[in-house]
Order: structure tokens, then sequence, then C-alpha cells
């Protein structure tokens, strides 16, 4: 346990997004999770690309890189590979990392690269002004689709564990009371941990999680996940979730009615990529926490203990490459 406080990994930037987005939210926790997991500065890096999501590294008082649009997990496992001991954080947003940085975030997450990557999804481009992202609802209305948007859209979650995660979490902006904790858990894990954030947009896509994350309904909208406890929610916990056999889906179902009793409810198990995959998928509860986490080594120590002598040679001479150019001219 760390002596710092949330204080200190703050800058004297000054924050800029728009009045009530929950992009504040989520800067509050990350600072948060950082002084109470334990972080340094010194030794915590913090890559993103482009997007509104992506002005975060301005204002965590770390090490911090802005790249370039969808390209951040490739700068992120550059940073880890050149040094492991770094914790190195990855920010982005559903535009940035689905879209154009479609391809890198997922064979970092077949790689099981050492990082913690955020993604902050508010269904909608924000920061170019409301186009429609890769997450967004059919019908919605934008500007790229003033007609309402006919694409079927990309679940996070499935997108994360079908390219093969060991970590996949979920949170919504405004839930500060377990946000903190679940990026800790994310930070400790071994490997690519991916945890996807529902953030509001209050300008161009305002509300779209209401549904799920208004705090009068939420208890019956979100299902908390937890390793080994039954899989209950609902103001009253008694609603739960079973398997259907028929169907190999996901069934709510309420305890006390049809002869259903709390042995019927599944419990959960974050290391059965099926179950994760159900309910990554499952929108009528959302499921909150730890979704998936399964230990595999990872990228940067298989890359390190194969030949480690050869890899520290090549690397440093990578390093001086621009030197030796310039000496044979």
């Amino acid at each position: 346990m760390s002596d710092l406080s949330f204080k200190d990994f703050a800058t004297d930037q000054e924050v800029r997004w728009c009045p009530g987005c929950g992009d504040y939210s989520i800067l509050k926790g990350v600072q948060r999770a950082l002084a109470d997991g334990g972080s340094q500065p010194e030794n915590t890096v913090f890559v993103s690309g482009i997007g509104c999501s992506s002005r975060l590294p301005y204002y965590i008082n770390s090490y911090g890189f802005h790249t370039i649009h969808g390209r951040a997990p490739a700068f992120a496992t550059g940073v880890k590979l050149a040094n492991p001991e770094l914790e190195v954080w990855v920010i982005t947003g559903d535009g940035d990392g689905l879209s154009i940085g479609g391809n890198h975030l997922l064979h970092t997450l077949r790689r099981n690269v050492n990082l913690n990557i955020l993604l902050f999804n508010n269904e909608i481009y924000g920061l170019t002004k409301g186009q429609y992202s890769p997450t967004s609802r059919p019908g919605t209305v934008s500007p790229t689709s003033p007609g309402g948007s006919v694409d079927h859209p990309l679940s996070p979650g499935q997108f994360a564990i079908g390219a093969g995660a060991t970590f996949f979490a979920r949170s919504v902006d405004i839930d500060q009371k377990t946000m903190p904790g679940l990026l800790i858990e994310a930070k400790e894990h071994e490997g690519t941990a991916f945890v996807e954030i529902l953030q509001n947009c209050i300008v161009y896509n305002k509300d779209v999680f209401d549904d799920v994350a208004a705090k009068k309904t939420a208890a019956d909208t979100q299902i908390h996940v937890q390793q080994g406890q039954p899989l209950i929610y609902g103001k009253e916990r008694n609603r739960g979730l079973r398997l259907d056999p028929s169907s190999l889906s996901l069934e709510c179902v309420t305890i006390g009615e049809d002869g259903v009793t709390e042995a019927d409810i599944l419990i959960h198990d974050e290391t059965n990529p099926t179950l994760a995959l159900l309910l990554a998928n499952l929108n009528e509860p959302t499921a909150m926490g730890v979704i998936l986490r399964k230990p595999q080594p990872t990228f940067e120590s298989d890359y390190w203990n194969a030949r480690p002598t050869e890899r520290r040679r090549k690397v440093v001479e990578l390093l001086h490459t621009g030197n030796m150019l310039d000496r044979r001219k």
C-alpha cells in the first residue's frame, strides 16, 4: 500500500472535457486506483491514441504518450518490451480502439502483453462531433448516419474474449464505489487486462446508458459478478441467472417463482471463457465486475526468456541503428 493519495497523481494541467462528461469521473477513479494500488509516478506510463478519452495522460502525474489514432496498443507494447518493469496503461475509446485501432488491439490481446487497457465506450465519436462508432446501436442518428445506423454494433467484451483476452472486466463511469478496486484488480493481473467503461457523452450521446446506469434502477439492470458467488441481482436480491440447456444461453429467473431456488442459480467462474462470453453479451441485466480472468504467460516474459542475451544485444543494436547509418554515409 502506497502512502500517496489520488492528488499525487494529478497534474497542473487544466482538465478540459465538456461539463458533465463521464471522463471526469473515470479520471478520478484512475487516480484513486493508482494511489490505493501502490503505483509510483516514476514507474508508470500512460499511452493514448486520439479522442476525448485520449486526453487523460495529460492529467496523470506519470510518464505519458499521446500517440496517433488507434496505435496506442502498439506504442505501449514497445514500451513494455523495452522495460518490463514499468506499469503501462492504455487509454482508448470505442472509435479509436475498435475502428482504426481494432487490428492493433486484437494482436495485443492475443499476445497477452502485460498492459492495462481502458476502453471508454460512449457508443459515439465525441471528439469529431458525433459520428456513429463501431459500438453505436442500430438506429443511431448522427452526421454519418442521418437516416439511422444500420450497422450491427460490436461488443467490446465479445471482441476481447474472441481475441483470446486473459482478463475482461466492465464498469460504468459514475461508479466510484467499485471502479477503483476493479482497476486495481486489472493492474495486478499478469497479462493484458481489458476494461470496458460505459461512459456518458453529455453532448452527442447523452444518457445512452441510462437504462443501465441510472441509480434508481441500477440494482435491477446491473449484475455485479464475483468469483465463486451465485449470479444474483435485484433490489430484493431475488433474481438470478441460470443456464437454459435448450438454447445454451443465460436465462433470467426469479427465486421463489416456478419452483426456482437459489440452487438453480449459476455460480460465477471467471476462469471459464464460455461463461464469460455469455455474460459479456448479456444486455438485461448488464454484467459488471471481473467477467474473465485466467493465468497465462505474458508476451514480454516469453520474449525475454527466449535467448535473453541475444535479445538484449539486438535491442541495443536497434537503438543505435540511426548512429550506425550516419557513420556509413
